[in-house]
């Protein structure tokens, strides 16, 4: 994408058909926008400024999850070949009104997890995952290593032999891949987003976060 006076509304995965018609990975939950005809912007890969092109029509491609919009001047597959992999944009402004409790997947992306308990934050929003609830995949941040049981010249003393090369009889410590939970975008469980502070909360029920 551009930058952030866009949305990204979809991306093209590849032609359909023989006569420059287009299909449509949708990024957004309006159908009008790949239905009702009127401009949109194409964002080519390495090209900085998006292309305006006006979408003729549009037609959802039943049981894939996907729409077939035909651009004007695009009229054959090789023209339609050429814009695999461009993005479908639409100016930030141009933002459908939502009801309360409702946001934009974009804007969830990347907000702070924090227990609403404790105020402690856990992780960060990494993805979405459409369900018969949605699902917030998120993050976790890694926990420090600890030797709760020993004493600090004894914690040095480990910490050091861990990291000698072929120490005989301790176990060499590893950089673990952080872990992800997905967490159920609902009120009981998310009580609070805060778009304004980068973060929403979390109550999660027994278990969810557990290993």
């Amino acid at each position: 994408m551009a930058d952030s006076t866009w949305i990204e509304i979809g991306h093209i995965v590849a032609p359909q058909g023989v006569r420059g018609e287009l299909r449509v990975y949708p990024s957004s939950d309006f159908p009008e926008r790949f239905l009702e005809p009127g401009t949109r912007w194409i964002q080519r890969p390495q090209q900085p400024e998006p292309q305006p092109m006006a979408l003729v029509r549009g037609r959802t491609l039943e049981g894939k999850g996907l729409y077939v919009v035909k651009l004007d001047g695009i009229d054959d597959r090789t023209q339609a070949e050429a814009l695999r992999g461009c993005a479908l944009l639409v100016p930030a402004e141009d933002r459908p009104t939502l009801e309360p409790d409702d946001f934009y997947a974009a804007d969830l992306m990347g907000l702070r997890v924090i227990l609403q308990a404790t105020g402690t934050e856990i992780g960060l929003v990494t993805d979405l995952y459409e369900a018969g609830n949605d699902l917030l995949e998120v993050t976790l941040h890694d926990a420090p290593t600890t030797f709760p049981s020993l004493p600090q010249e004894d914690r040095q003393d480990a910490s050091a032999a861990d990291a000698a090369p072929g120490a005989k009889g301790i176990a060499r410590s590893k950089k673990r891949k952080p872990r992800k939970v997905l967490v159920p975008f609902v009120v009981a469980i998310v009580p609070e987003v805060n778009l304004a502070e980068g973060c929403l909360y979390l109550t999660p029920p027994a278990g969810l976060l557990d290993p």
